[in-house]
């Protein structure tokens, strides 16, 4: 309950009364100074008080106070006098970046009562998923949240969007990876339109029973929530189903998400390369930078007319540019540093969301936001699962999955593989690269390499020398057989005053700054100075390059978290 809900809140807005403790750098609740003793959980006290002096029970006489060493008395928030010494804000240590449904979490960094949390987890519903999710949160693994946007008509002034009558479908979908070590994540939007097929459902009834709801084979993604009783315990069983990945917990939103979260933060920056004017979504944007909130930010990310071809992949990349939008706008110090903005943002966002029961506690809401907090925005990418237009359509309406770029996009998702960490790799890879081959090169037959197989399939060594014997012109090489041990990785060693043949051998096998290693000199069948190129498990056949890195895959609607972009 608040200030005002007691009768005494002195006309003063009870989210302005949440300031900050410099003891404890926690927000805490602080009525006004003419209310009596508030009742919000504290030290206990033994009685009245004065100033100064204790004071006893009728009949009882209280001993002489033992004299103590003074102490300052910390100040009171808000009262003028010397300032405390400055500490560091658990809310800013304690900031989640992501934005739209899971921008719940904020709740427990920038607010830190206790009785308020427990308030606050009140607003949020939960849902039975059974075996779908993970029990509980972990804080040292690696994990997956599902994010769902539904088009179920709830809240005021939703009566015109989405399906009449319609119990809520898989309307927006974001499969959040967050990896083990923190440093990255991606989301991966998941199209409503994608063909996939639904297993077999177990859900958990109202009266506590459970019911299993038949699967369907080729239907929408978006028909795995709300058609024949699914539950989001189903949406989840079909990612799992349809990427391979499982999700841990899932956290789902309608409309009004989008509409208070946006009004919460005073808007939401959003951008766009020419005037919009969609009768359809009401949506009206001059060309360039606008904020919206509320109703426009809603039409912003529902509408599909005002961007590309009009389709729902197009709608995908301008919401994950608002996402973006949202994130940054969250993490700015105005939001952060308002005790008002964040109580309003706590509320907005827990009263339109629901979460699987493993995670709708405020102790792991609390551990969600801090680990959530330590990803950098910049390392946040945001992409849309590889697809094609179905086959099977005439006039094209829904998608499936490109299998010839899909499995590779969820199998480093499965496995941790970061897709910023791999562009960041490629680029320093090139910098070492160009690093070690500044200076002049030898001609090709100036060149002298013995060729070894270490972990190449057999006879690898002959054949890359035959290559580059009569194609490459390193007619000075020859086949050294067998490595003392077999290597992951192919590598070139060199002495330093061979440096000049060893940039020239990288620029013919494609070799990274990585696979070059300067050391000491050998000599070959003639007794000559050679270098010594050993062929590892990742060569791909005589001639192919050798680059030694992993091939990120071209995404499809690839951004991060801290790109500002404008939808066309």
């Amino acid at each position: 309950m608040d200030a005002q809900g007691r009768g005494r809140a002195d006309d003063v807005d009870p989210a302005d009364q949440w300031v900050l403790n410099p003891r404890t750098g926690e927000y805490e609740l602080r009525l006004s100074p003419s209310a009596p003793e508030s009742s919000v959980p504290g030290p206990r006290t033994e009685g009245p008080r004065t100033t100064g002096r204790r004071t006893s029970a009728p009949g009882r006489e209280v001993p002489p106070q033992r004299r103590r060493r003074p102490e300052p008395e910390p100040p009171v928030p808000g009262r003028r006098g010397r300032r405390p010494e400055k500490k560091k804000s658990r809310a800013k240590k304690a900031l989640l970046w992501t934005g739209g449904t899971t921008a719940f979490v904020v709740l427990v960094a920038g607010v830190g009562g206790y009785v308020y949390l427990k308030h606050l987890e009140g607003n949020v519903s939960t849902t039975d998923v059974g075996t779908a999710g993970s029990s509980s949160f972990k804080k040292d693994e690696a994990f997956n949240i599902l994010i769902i946007g539904t088009d179920k008509r709830t809240g005021e002034g939703n009566e015109g969007y989405g399906d009449k009558g319609s119990a809520g479908h898989a309307d927006t979908n974001i499969l959040l990876h967050v990896a083990e070590d923190r440093s990255n994540a991606t989301a991966l939007s998941i199209p409503r339109d994608l063909i996939v097929d639904i297993p077999d459902c177990e859900t958990v009834q109202e009266d506590g029973t459970k019911k299993v709801i038949p699967g369907s084979s080729g239907v929408r993604f978006n028909q795995s929530l709300g058609d024949l009783g699914r539950d989001a315990g189903c949406t989840m069983r079909t990612v799992a189903e349809t990427t391979g990945i499982k999700p841990d917990h899932f956290m789902m939103a309608d409309f009004n998400a989008v509409k208070t979260l946006t009004t919460a933060v005073d808007g939401v920056e959003v951008c766009v390369e020419h005037a919009v004017d969609d009768p359809k979504s009401h949506l009206k944007l001059p060309a360039g930078e606008s904020t919206v909130e509320g109703e426009q930010a809603l039409a912003f990310v529902r509408t599909r007319h005002a961007f590309g071809n009009e389709g729902d992949l197009d709608r995908i990349k301008v919401q994950q540019q608002f996402l973006g939008s949202l994130m940054r706008k969250m993490s700015s110090s105005d939001t952060l540093t308002s005790p008002t903005k964040l109580v309003k943002l706590a509320e907005a966002a827990t009263k339109a969301l629901t979460v699987d029961k493993a995670i709708g506690n405020v102790g792991t809401l609390k551990d969600i936001a801090l680990e959530l907090k330590k990803v950098p925005p910049k390392n946040i990418t945001f992409t849309t699962v590889p697809v094609i237009d179905n086959p099977a359509e005439k006039v094209k309406a829904t998608v499936v999955v490109n299998e010839a770029k899909g499995p590779q996009v969820f199998d480093m998702i499965k496995n941790d593989v970061s897709f910023t960490e791999v562009e960041q790799k490629k680029k320093r890879e090139k910098a070492a690269v160009a690093a070690r081959l500044k200076g002049e090169k030898s001609e090709p037959g100036e060149v002298r390499v013995r060729v070894m197989n270490g972990g190449a399939p057999a006879g690898s060594a002959q054949q890359e020398l035959a290559y580059l014997q009569t194609q490459a012109g390193v007619t000075k090489s020859e086949n050294a057989g067998n490595a003392p041990a077999e290597v992951a990785k192919t590598t070139l060693e060199y002495a330093p005053d061979q440096a000049d043949q060893a940039r020239a051998l990288a620029e013919i096998l494609g070799l990274t700054g990585a696979a070059m290693k300067p050391g000491e000199s050998v000599t070959n069948a003639q007794g000559l100075p050679t270098m010594t190129l050993t062929l590892g498990k990742d060569f791909k056949g005589a001639g192919v390059k050798l680059d030694g890195t992993v091939e990120k895959p071209e995404l499809d609607n690839e951004s991060t978290a801290d790109q500002k972009q404008c939808a066309s």
